[in-house]
């Protein structure tokens, strides 16, 4: 069956854009080993390039005094604190307390002052009060990258444009299994959500934001 592309077909009913407010800061989803370690069963080849972007992106903002936030997953052994979506996703034990999965990886841990968010659902915002922080620093933005697109970084944009942020998810920051999943959900991400951006895009976002 062939139609219109989906650009076409989303062409004139999701055109809206965002413009990034005065006062970003940096969210950087689930970067841990579980995705860059041959042999883990959530191993993306696509992670270590995502890594590179979020490393620069990071630099640039501790330097810039952009805040910083990283997440990370964290089960009790017997999962708990999971709920339906550990019995969903059964993968998920590679993030029990302990496990070297979970660590951050060399080259992009957090620095002094930077905030560090401990999860169980895919949001960085659901039942850990980020939100509520972030507003009240004055945050209006977030400049979003992480682990995986379709999933946590989806689900944490999401939930960033529902309590008020604008969301700039940097495309080069990001990655999936698959990149299928991968670009599907920046296109829905960027037609209907938040705004799409390259990592030069950020690294503008975060200059002007000092300067």
């Amino acid at each position: 069956m062939t139609g219109p592309s989906a650009a076409d077909n989303y062409a004139g009913v999701y055109e809206g854009r965002l413009q990034p407010g005065s006062r970003p800061a940096l969210l950087i989803v689930d970067v841990v080993a579980a995705y860059l370690t041959e042999g883990s069963p959530l191993f993306m080849d696509t992670a270590a390039d995502a890594l590179a972007s979020n490393a620069r992106l990071a630099a640039t903002a501790q330097a810039a005094g952009v805040p910083v936030v990283f997440t990370k997953v964290q089960y009790k052994p017997d999962g708990s604190d999971g709920g339906v979506f550990w019995r969903k996703a059964p993968v998920l034990r590679a993030f029990v307390e302990g496990s070297p999965l979970g660590a951050f990886p060399p080259g992009l841990t957090p620095q002094a002052g930077d905030r560090v968010v401990t999860k169980q659902y895919p949001s960085a915002f659901f039942g850990t009060g980020l939100a509520e922080t972030l507003h009240a620093e004055g945050i209006d933005t977030l400049l979003i990258g992480g682990y995986s697109t379709s999933g946590c970084v989806r689900a944490s944009a999401l939930d960033a444009m529902q309590y008020g942020f604008v969301p700039l998810v940097v495309r080069e920051a990001c990655a999936d299994r698959h990149p299928a999943p991968h670009e599907a959900n920046l296109f829905d991400l960027q037609a209907k959500y938040a705004e799409v951006i390259s990592e030069a895009e950020a690294m503008a976002v975060m200059g002007a934001a000092c300067s």
